[in-house]
């Protein structure tokens, strides 16, 4: 039988923790009963890292192949460990993870002895809006060709381009919300979030958040999580203090810096203490300073830009912002498989790249213009995993309080099964009084 939030009447799961039209908190529930042994597609999402050596980058619209091959066989590697475990369920898991890469990896194989080097991208990030003409009023960004500035109405005269000697600033105000949960099948929360302003000189502040999702037996997943945070939060605060970077460019350097800080610590751990030995996190710094939105990500959690007023070219009001390092994700990127297939996909929480596993990394970073009525959403996998884009888009959008967003956000991966830890972190931009 249906229950009913006693805040606004609307229906709710029974064992819902918030309300998904309020956002409130609903009454405890009774304790769920012992969970019995995972079973078939009972199974917690299969975690791992694959094994080290693995380079795969993205150049133009094409993937080199035989780096892609490189990183299928590597996942073939990973799952023949589970062909020797006691569980036949995992054992039968594991032989069709490796018959699916097969047939992949046959299918490369042949292309590269055709003579192929390259193979095609056929989904790739969105492109996002582009403002030619900075309004010299109000610091607005207008398209090409614009008269007037779409956000006060002043003439716009030739203006030269954003670029990177010349990043316009504008006094924005940035509204916070962030919650994290251990879902419905972990034990504990390997996730680990962050928000917080870092000091600039002049009495400036910049508002930094971060998302990190652990992975590793016992408690090592949230030690490296935890780790990640505190060592890429201490670099930036270190290192911006002083001398703040001052151009795109510079501040994209230096977040670079701090993630691969934080893999230095969380791989040096891993190998003095044998009970943490290949723990790692993925790792997402967002950090705005001034009107302008800098990103770094490691791993597979993810950022998003939102307003209803379009983000990308082509008008659409969301986008992400950064690429899953994961093999199910580049998969998708050369069409063996649709997003919507990759999101239940087995193999989608098997990362190639990630904090702490390899002595170094590779840190993808990039940065975007922000403008009033921006919404930037950080997230673990554990929510994009129950909760579609559109629906993660109108939430975050929809309600007035980004509190009762994020609750809700948490609430619906929850009822959906909460089969993984969930961390979300909003942030609303706006104009400063």
């Amino acid at each position: 039988m249906n229950a009913y939030c006693p805040s606004c009447g609307a229906p709710v799961m029974p064992r819902s923790r918030f309300c998904p039209s309020c956002g409130r908190p609903l009454p405890d529930p009774p304790p769920l009963p012992p969970p019995s042994p995972p079973r078939g597609n009972g199974d917690p999402p299969v975690e791992g890292v694959l094994p080290s050596g693995k380079r795969l980058r993205v150049s133009g619209d094409s993937l080199d192949l035989r780096e892609l091959i490189n990183v299928v066989e590597s996942g073939v590697r990973w799952w023949q460990r589970s062909l020797s475990s006691g569980d036949a369920v995992t054992r039968q898991q594991a032989a069709t993870a490796i018959d699916e890469l097969s047939q992949i990896l046959r299918s490369l194989s042949q292309q590269l002895a055709q003579g192929r080097e390259t193979i095609r991208i056929t989904k790739r990030l969105p492109a996002l809006r582009h403002f030619d003409l900075p309004c010299p009023l109000c610091g607005g960004g207008n398209r090409a060709g614009a008269r007037f500035c779409q956000r006060c109405g002043a003439l716009l005269a030739a203006a030269p381009r954003y670029g990177a000697e010349q990043v316009q600033s504008r006094a924005l105000r940035f509204t916070v919300a962030a919650r994290t949960d251990t879902g419905r099948v972990r034990k504990n929360n390997q996730d680990a979030v962050y928000t917080g302003e870092i000091d600039l000189p002049g009495g400036r502040r910049a508002l930094l958040c971060l998302v990190a999702d652990g992975m590793g037996g016992a408690a090592a997943g949230e030690y490296a999580s935890r780790l990640a945070t505190e060592v890429s939060r201490a670099h930036l605060e270190r290192e911006s203090a002083d001398h703040p970077p001052p151009t795109d460019e510079a501040w994209q350097a230096l977040l670079r810096e701090a993630a691969r800080a934080a893999n230095r610590r969380v791989y040096d751990d891993s190998r003095a203490d044998t009970s943490r030995r290949g723990m790692g996190t993925t790792l997402t710094i967002a950090l705005i300073a001034g009107d302008r939105l800098h990103i770094a990500s490691v791993g597979d959690s993810r950022a998003y830009l939102l307003n209803n007023g379009g983000v990308t070219a082509d008008g659409a009001p969301a986008a992400q912002l950064t690429s899953d390092h994961s093999l199910v994700a580049r998969l998708v990127d050369i069409g063996q498989l649709t997003p919507e297939q990759a999101r239940v996909h087995p193999q989608r929480n098997i990362l190639y790249r990630s904090i702490g596993t390899d002595p170094s990394v590779d840190v993808d970073t990039r940065s975007e213009q922000l403008e009033p009525g921006d919404v930037i959403l950080l997230c673990s996998d554990g929510l994009v995993n129950h909760v579609g884009d559109d629906e993660l888009m109108q939430i975050a959008l929809g309600e007035a309080s980004l509190d009762r967003a994020a609750a809700r956000l948490v609430s619906l991966a929850n009822e959906r099964g909460g089969r993984d830890n969930i961390s979300v972190v909003i942030v609303r931009i706006e104009h400063a009084l």
